[in-house]
């Protein structure tokens, strides 16, 4: 890592300012349409085909951490299968598993609530935090990417001079700080039991490998259903929920700014059910693609169904627990 000067510094303003590509207009030719906006969440990039169809004539790439705006949902005439969604976007289409949605939203920054940290997520396509090397000296790490969550310990005045939230990682609790309008404090009432009234052995979760398919049950009754992505080496088996965490530093725990290392995080709304290897449910912001398996064994879904599952399963976990852990929730996994 090298000193952030006055120059790189504005440079990386910039870049955690990362969604100032996507203004309406900016993909020519669309402007009356009021586009959607997709990160690319693929490290290898993606290809915008002629037609909405991955036989089809290429015409150019899309890299890793690009915002595509998009004006048109497709149904792909030949899928594929478990994910047949197409976006129109300028001059072609685009495959929309490899793409998360952003969105770009300002908060008013304030104080965590609780000297422990309050979970915050991110509410911009991504920001880059600064670690700070001592003598005045920032320096760009980690970048955090849309609807991942934080703990944030503190707000202080940043080089720029403006509100900056102190983050803790929670693995290493290794200290960092992002533009504080950049986060979003998640309330109390957010963590609120789902079913609470239910009686816990009531409750279970079935996953389906063959269907890539989540039930969750009270009693005989499906009460939510859904597409997940596991992959290997999610293994058939009864498990328990044993500990949650609504973030999680995934991957390697390494100090670096490069965006292409294998680091995911802040990854939200984790319940681990196999503590050996580290197998959990969690929520996803680097691909949409669920249907199909897209995991190094953990059981991917989108954000909000992770939220979902972190409330209505046990061990209940409180608003300022890092961690919860406890024989909670059973979950069947089998093909």
């Amino acid at each position: 890592m090298m000193d952030l000067s006055r120059r790189d510094f504005l440079k990386f303003g910039a870049l955690s300012m990362g969604a100032a590509a996507m203004l309406p207009g900016s993909d020519a030719g669309s402007a009356w349409i009021r586009p959607r906006f997709m990160l690319v969440g693929e490290k290898s990039g993606v290809s915008i085909y002629k037609e909405p169809d991955e036989s089809s004539v290429i015409l150019y790439q899309r890299q890793y951490m690009d915002i595509i705006n998009v004006y048109e949902e497709v149904i792909g005439p030949n899928g594929p299968a478990w994910n047949p969604l197409w976006y129109r976007c300028w001059g072609g289409f685009v495959f929309s598993g490899l793409l998360y949605e952003v969105k770009y939203e300002l908060n008013q920054p304030s104080k965590p609530k609780r000297s422990t940290g309050q979970l915050a997520e991110i509410t911009v396509p991504y920001t880059r935090s600064l670690f700070y090397q001592g003598n005045n000296n920032w320096v760009p790490l980690w970048m955090y990417y849309y609807r991942s969550n934080h703990w944030v310990v503190d707000v202080l005045q940043g080089p720029d001079k403006q509100p900056w939230y102190k983050i803790q990682d929670e693995l290493g609790r290794t200290e960092t700080i992002v533009r504080a309008e950049h986060l979003r404090f998640i309330e109390d009432e957010e963590f609120a039991p789902i079913s609470p009234d239910v009686p816990g052995g009531e409750k279970k979760i079935d996953v389906s490998i063959p269907l890539q398919r989540l039930q969750a049950f009270e009693g005989e009754n499906v009460v939510k259903e859904f597409k997940v992505s596991t992959g290997f080496p999610t293994g058939e088996g009864l498990y328990a929920i044993k500990t949650k965490m609504p973030s999680k530093h995934m991957g390697n725990a390494v100090l670096t700014s490069n965006v292409r290392e294998r680091i995911w995080m802040g990854v939200p709304w984790t319940c681990f059910f196999e503590m050996e290897i580290g197998l959990a449910t969690h929520g996803t912001f680097w691909h949409s693609n669920f249907g199909t398996p897209m995991s190094a064994g953990c059981i991917n879904m989108a954000n909000d169904d992770a939220k979902w599952i972190y409330r209505w399963t046990l061990p209940q976990a409180l608003p300022e627990e890092w961690a919860k852990h406890g024989w909670g929730t059973f979950i069947r996994v089998h093909k």
